[in-house]
């Protein structure tokens, strides 16, 4: 499932084979961008900020590449991803799956069912309400407690997710960093210790954002890499008990939960 480790990890990809690049050719394949065509732009910088990825190119007024700034901003959602490989290869998506095709002389980025595909002329501005995001090099972990402390009535497993709180925790991490800190995902921020939990969730994002199998754990083997997530009526690895399943979210976005009910009491 992509949270903040795998855009990370898609934009180092993406910025080793485009950064600097001359775009040759490029596609979208969403109605809203069908006509547009970005072919002989350079790319000047490929990142994340939370679970968002941002191809920097030329722009925008294509009469006048050398002003100002255009950003490809993608999404993965639930079954997005991004592919780089060089030219000629074939894809491993079938290519009905392709939302936009960028090509350079060497190299060919496909993204694949991309949730949010769009264009924007300032995209600092536009992913302004996000918080701090957990892999960036200026990670400031005081906004990120503060802004989750202000809201100390919110379920803990809530405000994880809460982007503007703090960018990067999707589900998998949610699950995880709530039962390695011992708390349900129901338990309110103000009985929650905030610190201890903001600086887990980013040791936890930073320890996955180079690995190509994410784990919780510590350890790679297949069956053994995360505590609970996906584990229902699998054994508690602290306490034996069976894991548990449920549902947690604002109204009409209920997402999955796994917890012990013995050792997150």
């Amino acid at each position: 499932m992509p949270e903040g480790d795998t855009v990370y990890a898609a934009a180092a990809r993406l910025r080793a084979a485009l950064d600097g690049q001359r775009l040759e050719h490029t596609q979208f394949r969403v109605p809203s961008l069908a006509t547009v065509d970005l072919s002989g732009r350079r790319v000047r910088s490929v990142r994340s900020r939370g679970k968002h990825l941002l191809i920097d190119v030329d722009g925008p007024d294509p009469d006048r590449p050398d002003t100002g700034t255009l950003s490809i901003h993608s999404h993965l959602k639930m079954e997005g991803a991004w592919h780089v490989h060089p030219l000629g290869r074939r894809w491993r998506r079938p290519g009905f799956q392709a939302r936009v095709v960028l090509r350079t002389a060497t190299h060919e980025a496909v993204g694949f069912e991309l949730g949010i595909l769009d264009l924007l002329t300032d995209p600092d501005e536009s992913l302004s309400y996000l918080g701090p995001d957990l892999l960036a090099d200026d990670w400031d972990a005081a906004e990120a407690i503060s802004r989750i402390e202000a809201v100390p009535d919110e379920q803990v497993g809530i405000a994880l997710l809460d982007q503007r709180l703090m960018a990067g925790v999707g589900n998998v991490f949610r699950c995880e960093i709530c039962f390695v800190r011992r708390m349900l995902p129901t338990r309110l921020v103000a009985d929650v210790d905030v610190p201890a939990t903001v600086d887990l969730s980013r040791r936890m994002l930073w320890a996955n954002r180079g690995r190509s199998a994410r784990t919780t754990t510590g350890n790679t083997t297949q069956n053994a890499r995360m505590w609970v997530y996906g584990r229902r009526g699998g054994l508690c690895r602290r306490c034996g008990t069976p894991v548990e399943r449920g549902f947690l979210g604002p109204a009409g976005e209920d997402r999955v939960i796994y917890f012990c009910p013995r050792c997150q009491s």
